[in-house]
């Protein structure tokens, strides 16, 4: 595959790339969700959970700068897939809507376990703030376990076809 070709620059600079778009896409899920869940109880919690991924979001746009590196090309397509999903999930109801986080932050989490796995020490601050968000993340697949996911309507297939919509979004990410 091409990207055991990739140097170590550009891999670093991949892993930003592929991390920038899933924050940013995580943020406008949470946007899109915000603006169709009616509950003030719910909506603190996914305000809570979005303000984590603007952390995660601003890290990596900074180290877009500092690395010369690029975002994905696929940034339109990231803004609006995001939020359709989120506002989707939320008008099917909290179940949903929570339903699509754990879904979500499952891949990233794992995604995140994988890059940790391959950064050596070199990359010490990188992979200390990677470690970090993987663990906001798990705790917001949690936050939404708790919150009901697993009652929403057929919840494997829902579940099931998020997955596979990050994990594809991820692949588009490092090549575009």
């Amino acid at each position: 595959m091409a990207e055991y070709s990739l140097n170590p620059k550009e891999k670093i600079a991949q892993i930003i790339r592929i991390n920038h778009a899933g924050e940013y896409a995580a943020i406008r899920i949470y946007q899109g969700q915000l603006d169709y869940t009616k509950d003030p109880k719910v909506k603190k919690i996914i305000q809570e959970m979005a303000d984590g991924e603007v952390e995660h979001l601003e890290y990596f746009e900074q180290q877009i700068q500092k690395r010369g590196s690029r975002p994905t090309i696929l940034y339109p397509v990231v803004n609006c897939l995001g939020y359709a999903l989120g506002a989707i999930t939320a008008k099917m109801g909290t179940s949903a809507a929570m339903a699509c986080t754990t879904a979500v932050e499952e891949v990233i989490a794992d995604h995140y376990q994988g890059q940790l796995n391959e950064l050596d020490d070199s990359e010490s601050d990188l992979k200390a703030s990677i470690k970090k968000f993987r663990d906001d993340e798990i705790g917001h697949k949690e936050t939404a376990f708790e919150n009901g996911a697993k009652s929403a309507p057929a919840y494997p297939a829902l579940s099931g076809a998020i997955k596979f919509g990050c994990k594809l979004a991820i692949k588009l990410a490092k090549k575009f």
